[in-house]
């Protein structure tokens, strides 16, 4: 049932934002972590991602909210590439360690805008 429903959600979100040409060039479950993230506390700092590329390939890049998490690095596909950095030691998980210096291009694809 809630995945029925953010499914809907994100349907609903895609068709609103369908009028800003730059939405159309990201997929689907970039806009399904949006809505989910809506649905939470308003996080400090607030909730972003961002699109970058890699030797000629698009990731996402969703950094972490808080204190020790690991930030998160994904492919096209939405598939979990790596944590480049955060975590208890700020280096991230260490399985991606030049993908910080090479990646290119930064664009902010959304921003949490809600007050705290």
């Amino acid at each position: 049932m809630k995945q029925n429903i953010l499914s809907l959600l994100g349907f609903c979100f895609v068709m609103i934002t369908c009028s800003n040409p730059n939405t159309l060039e990201n997929p689907a479950w970039v806009y399904n972590f949006i809505v989910e993230f809506k649905t939470q506390p308003v996080g400090n700092p607030p909730q972003s991602i961002w699109k970058y590329t890699y030797e000629n390939q698009i990731y996402y890049f969703v950094p972490a909210q808080c204190c020790d998490q690991f930030s998160s690095l994904y492919d096209e596909e939405g598939s979990v590439i790596c944590s480049p950095d955060e975590g208890i030691h700020g280096n991230g998980s260490g399985d991606c360690p030049d993908f910080v210096e090479n990646l290119k291009n930064a664009e902010l694809i959304w921003k949490d805008s809600r007050e705290r």
